[in-house]
């Protein structure tokens, strides 16, 4: 696999003015900014580099030599930080500069466009004596694409960095990831946010979001909501570890408990949000998600869980109680399959992904609007791994032949905001942090069989 580390470069002042950055040049890194990209280098100096990208404005620029110097303080690292043009922020020439509040407040229906449908914005712009049509995140889009064709070729088998921009970060994500345009406010970064994506191959290969949006190396234990936010955040949790995670054996709905781990990994979930304000509880009605729901809420004790047996995990049928191999041995063709195209996959005498999602998704629609109706903040979500998978395309907008592209680690916690109104996408503000399990940025839980 290519690894790739994406990071957002630290606060600016224009950040911190509350106006549009674009492709302007004038903001530079706050004090803060420069603190926070110390903890960035900090945080990945373990991880040796083959190759540091940035964008060539200042603000990502100063925080890639920043993350550079403060790495090579705590380790070797031969990688220095290159120029990528590609890695240049979301052009909007017309806005650049001006307070978003102005903006809003000037270009009314344009703004309403930008946030309701970014990829139709369209903005008109003096080249010379010509006026040309320009599409700033269809554009951006493209320009990501040109980015990841030009640099994974080289890069096989590597390690490398990138730091950039809200908006080219969010277009480098949703290009690897097959999410559209249209849903480019459906992803969040945060200022010195650290994500990881893992490439097989070229961009038309299989990639895999490791994790999204961490920030808790910068002391935030979650990412902060969006401004003039109303509506609900959900905390989805992998259920820890089992014994059958463990030895890779296909579980599915076969009642397999938490084993010591798992129950560890439980404990630490619990500890990292425990202060965190939950105000209800939803599990799977099987024992491993329920067990770590359970011991979550030990610091929640006024919040009752409810059971959604919509939640369950996929059924294996015939491959429930066998290890991997031995499955590899009995169905060869099938397992194949399920590793590259597991919408296509009727397990024998189990589900499809599609009846998956029909349950899932329905148990997690009445658990949104249940919310809604009643003016609650946060709640815990507790599932599996092909379920939290099948979710997270729901939420993307994926069908799911992309259920492989996301990781859930036992233990881990995603985080999802709903707005209020009904027609707003949902937006996933992390996934997969492991932070609280002690691997570090990494995900070093155990993958283990569904």
């Amino acid at each position: 696999m290519t690894r790739v580390i994406i990071v957002r470069h630290g606060q600016s002042t224009y950040n911190t003015e509350k106006r549009i950055q674009g492709r302007s040049d004038a903001s530079k890194l706050t004090d803060k900014g420069r603190i926070d990209s110390t903890k960035v280098g900090k945080a990945l100096s373990h991880i040796p580099f083959n190759a540091i990208y940035c964008s060539p404005l200042q603000r990502a620029k100063h925080t890639a030599e920043i993350i550079h110097h403060e790495m090579a303080i705590h380790a070797e690292q031969s990688a220095v930080p290159q120029i990528s043009d590609k890695l240049m922020e979301i052009d909007l020439p017309l806005w650049e500069g001006i307070l978003s509040a102005e903006v809003k407040e000037k270009f009314r229906e344009d703004y309403r466009i930008w946030q309701e449908s970014p990829h139709l914005l369209l903005m008109s712009v003096k080249d010379g004596e010509q006026t040309k049509e320009h599409y700033p995140v269809l554009a951006l889009y493209e320009q990501a694409r040109q980015f990841w064709q030009e640099i994974l070729p080289s890069h096989q088998g590597e390690t490398i960095l990138i730091v950039g921009h809200n908006g080219i970060n969010r277009a480098l994500l949703s290009t690897a990831l097959g999410i559209s345009p249209q849903r480019y406010h459906s992803i969040q970064q945060s200022n010195c946010c650290i994500s990881v994506l893992n490439f097989s191959g070229g961009l038309t290969e299989p990639v895999q979001l490791e994790s999204l949006n961490q920030t808790q190396h910068l002391g935030d234990i979650l990412p902060s909501l969006r401004p003039n936010h109303e509506g609900v955040r959900l905390l989805l949790v992998r259920h820890g570890e089992t014994e059958w995670n463990r030895q890779t054996r296909f579980q599915g709905q076969i009642d397999v408990p938490l084993n010591d781990n798992g129950r560890q990994q439980a404990q630490k979930a619990a500890q990292f949000l425990k202060d965190i304000a939950i105000d209800f509880a939803v599990s799977s009605t099987m024992l491993r998600p329920k067990e770590t729901a359970e011991i979550i809420l030990q610091y929640h004790t006024d919040i009752n869980l409810e059971l959604q047996d919509g939640l369950r995990e996929i059924s294996h049928g015939l491959w429930e109680g066998k290890l991997e191999k031995q499955i590899e041995q009995e169905f060869p063709e099938e397992l194949h399959r399920w590793r590259i195209a597991p919408a296509q996959v009727q397990m024998p005498e189990g589900e499809n992904l599609q009846q998956v999602w029909e349950r899932s998704v329905t148990a997690w629609k009445s658990i949104v609007q249940t919310a809604l109706a009643n003016q609650l903040k946060t709640g815990l979500v507790v599932a599996h791994d092909a379920t939290n998978k099948t979710l997270l395309c729901h939420v993307l907008g994926l069908s799911s032949e992309h259920f492989w592209n996301f990781r859930q680690g036992n233990g881990a916690v995603t985080v999802i905001d709903y707005p209020s109104q009904p027609s707003a996408f949902p937006i996933l503000q992390a996934m997969n942090i492991t932070t609280h399990l002690g691997g570090g940025v990494l995900d070093k839980t155990a993958a283990g069989a569904l």
